[in-house]
């Protein structure tokens, strides 16, 4: 069956997940609460801006369109899906909170105790936070990782909410609003990073990509399909549909084969991944390039005292 829309077999629960709807809800009440009646409580507590309450709520509705929508059944059927969402939630929806969380807030974070220290491990150690969110993509991706974890509901929470954690991590070091300048990256690093990403990453696209048979049995095997549709579909609506006989496998809801839906997941990866880098290249790019501008005069008259200092360091020595 070529129609996708036939998810609705398997119940509301499953297809808008109420509960993760709540958690979102309630993660934007308190959010605009702190940031619109109680950020007098926070030192350099200001008023949010209309652009970051509209971006913040933009952010949220794709957190939950990735997460609570049917496009998170969906990842579970199709590992196009999966690499959409996976694409996303990691390049887009966790970069987007530097731009529409208040600096004072950023600070308050990163002054934490525990989660203040690896927030901030980038600043330093910008390399580990990169090798951090590329290792867990790329370990996650390896079929003997993905379809064990596909297994236990717990297991695969904890692990999507580490690569989460490590993705912000990772864009710490570029868009965060607390370190002071000289703890900020230049642009040419800024740049060179958000290639180093897209360039760890494309191994892992690659094996996804150039495979001449499927590697996923979740996404393959009967059995091991239905076991891995637990995580978002309440037993007793799964164990009714697979106990009538309706459906055996992904196959019930594409008429794609199991590796060309497997290449052209890593496909989307690999596009959507090049869109949402090119955005924040041509980002900081620009920001680079006004910056400098800004500050013409004043590298000017710091590369004229160096010359000078320089000639008079050299006619030093020549007496």
């Amino acid at each position: 069956m070529d129609n996708i829309t036939s998810i609705k077999i398997f119940g509301f629960m499953a297809n808008w997940s109420p509960f993760f709807l709540a958690f979102v809800v309630l993660v934007s009440v308190v959010f605009f609460l702190v940031t619109t009646r109680w950020y007098k409580e926070f030192e350099g507590g200001r008023p949010l801006t209309a652009n970051e309450g509209i971006l913040f709520t933009v952010n949220m509705i794709l957190l939950y369109l990735m997460y609570g929508s049917p496009v998170d059944l969906l990842s579970h059927i199709l590992f196009t899906f999966h690499m959409l969402q996976m694409a996303f939630v990691l390049f887009l929806i966790a970069p987007l909170f530097y731009f529409c969380v208040p600096e004072y807030l950023q600070k308050y974070l990163s002054e934490l105790p525990v989660f203040g220290r690896v927030l901030r491990l980038g600043v330093k150690r910008p390399l580990i936070t990169l090798m951090l969110l590329v290792g867990a993509f790329s370990v996650y991706h390896l079929p003997v990782v993905m379809d064990n974890l596909k297994m236990s509901a717990t297991l695969h929470t904890l692990v999507l909410a580490f690569m989460f954690l490590t993705a912000v991590m990772a864009f710490y070091p570029m868009f965060n609003k607390v370190e002071p300048k000289e703890n900020h990256m230049g642009g040419l690093y800024k740049l060179l990073y958000i290639f180093g990403i897209g360039a760890f990453v494309t191994p892992a696209c690659a094996l996804i990509i150039f495979s001449s048979t499927p590697i996923y049995t979740t996404f393959t095997e009967g059995d091991a399909w239905l076991s891995a549709m637990e995580l978002c579909v309440p037993a007793g609506v799964l164990d009714s549909i697979a106990g009538s006989g309706m459906i055996s496998g992904p196959e019930y809801f594409s008429n794609s084969t199991p590796l060309i839906d497997q290449q052209t997941g890593g496909v989307i990866m690999k596009v959507l991944q090049e869109v949402f880098f090119g955005v924040m290249l041509a980002y900081i790019f620009f920001n680079w390039f006004r910056e400098e501008r800004s500050n013409e005069d004043q590298i000017t008259q710091d590369a004229l005292l160096k010359a000078q200092q320089q000639k008079e360091l050299y006619n030093q020595h020549r007496v």
